[in-house]
């Protein structure tokens, strides 16, 4: 750590190896630091800023929200939930929502619903089917539902319930499942993002959706990061023409504003009552007016169809730079949720990047992932692989000089 970060907060607990930079505005895709520098930000917020910065649309609506009343507690209706609800509904096939403030708890409460639709059915011990390299957040129970060793490390005992299996392999769910009456649900990522950005087959898919209905169990899909349009339609698993059970949200839904959400089908839509399940601060005013206005503003701006297209830009773009450099294992991932594999970890490339003026972040210790907002235009997509594609072979020629050397 700089002496710059370890300056910057000395009173916040060290829980993030945080670059020494604090930024201080942005401006669409652009971002400045407190000392003046530009970033082209293909991090997003990690998917998170949905519109960018200081989008023109949603800045008036919040201010205008925050006058009015910020919170009011879930003792009483909040229209707002309503309409941010009906458009979630709509737009997922799905019957209702639950609110909270965070993809973890989103997550949380999805695990909540399969255990009780378990009891429900009679079953003592429900277990939870969940994969290899998924994760879903740092609380205990999705934790342990993460396949993560390194972020498990220091906190067991770790939650019972859970059976691991691999992605995109329908024996293998079959095998580690037969006979065990007391499985009650599936859980998984579309697309996996701190996995590795590892996407899940659309084949692999409708047959894991026939698995839930021949079983019934319930098909439990985390949209947090994969979701909210950055695939090109609302929700990845779409592609597959498929319907989830339960259906948690995040990130995008508030384009910076706090917020989480639980979709529920038919069958998982009545397992939660009063007392249940609740929150102080899901599902307040502003959260909501973040959502209508997230969802609005991007109908308005067809920016599914530019996720879409500028995503396959990027992607085809970065495939060119990279084609036959040894050390880059694959370009994929889809919209603007894409990874690039290198043959070995690559972290220092976040400060190399940022250095160069571009944010991005590196998971599962070798995949440099690109989540930038949803307004990216073509010509800022060639800007990031003109800063990313010097920067990236500059890193694998220093390792074919050190084994040469």
């Amino acid at each position: 750590m700089t002496a710059f970060a370890q300056a910057a907060s000395p009173h916040v607990m060290n829980t993030y190896a945080r670059l020494p930079i604090a930024l201080e505005r942005g401006q669409g895709v652009r971002v400045w630091d407190a000392r003046g520098k530009q970033y082209l930000d293909a991090l997003g917020g990690i998917a998170v800023n949905t519109l960018g910065h200081n989008h023109p649309k949603l800045v008036p609506a919040l201010q205008e929200q925050i006058a009015k009343i910020i919170h009011t507690s879930n003792y009483y209706h909040v229209p707002l939930q309503e309409e941010l609800a009906r458009l979630l509904v709509e737009r997922s096939g799905l019957t209702n929502v639950f609110f909270c403030n965070s993809g973890l708890e989103a997550n949380e409460a999805a695990l909540k619903l399969a255990r009780k639709y378990g009891h429900d059915r009679g079953i003592e011990r429900p277990q939870i089917v969940v994969y290899d390299k998924a994760f879903h957040g740092r609380s205990i129970a999705t934790l342990s539902a993460t396949g993560n060793p390194k972020v498990q490390a220091g906190f067991g005992p770790l939650v019972e319930g859970f059976i691991r299996v691999p992605m995109n392999d329908i024996a293998a769910i079959r095998a580690a499942t037969e006979g065990n009456s007391d499985v009650v649900a599936v859980f998984f990522e579309t697309i996996q993002g701190e996995g590795g950005v590892n996407p899940m087959r659309a084949d692999y898919l409708r047959e894991l959706r026939a698995l839930c209905d021949e079983r019934g169990w319930l098909m439990m899909i985390d949209e947090v990061q994969c979701g909210m349009g950055r695939t090109g339609q609302w929700f990845a698993h779409q592609w597959a023409g498929i319907l989830p059970d339960v259906m948690p949200l995040a990130k995008g839904l508030g384009s910076g504003v706090p917020i989480g959400a639980v979709v529920a089908g038919p069958k998982a839509a009545s397992i939660f009552g009063p007392g249940n399940h609740g929150t102080t601060f899901g599902g307040n005013p502003l959260a909501m007016r973040a959502g209508v206005e997230t969802i609005r503003i991007m109908e308005e701006d067809n920016l599914l169809a530019n996720a879409a297209e500028v995503g396959e830009h990027l992607k085809a773009a970065l495939a060119r730079a990279f084609t036959g450099l040894d050390g880059v294992l694959e370009v994929r991932g889809q919209g603007l949720m894409l990874g690039v594999e290198l043959a070995r970890p690559c972290g220092v490339l976040v400060q190399r990047a940022a250095d160069a003026g571009l944010l991005i972040s590196v998971t599962a210790d070798r995949v440099i992932r690109l989540v930038p907002s949803l307004i990216l235009t073509r010509a800022e997509a060639d800007e990031i692989v003109a800063l990313l594609a010097p920067l990236v072979r500059d890193f694998l020629a220093e390792e074919a000089a050190g084994a040469a050397a």
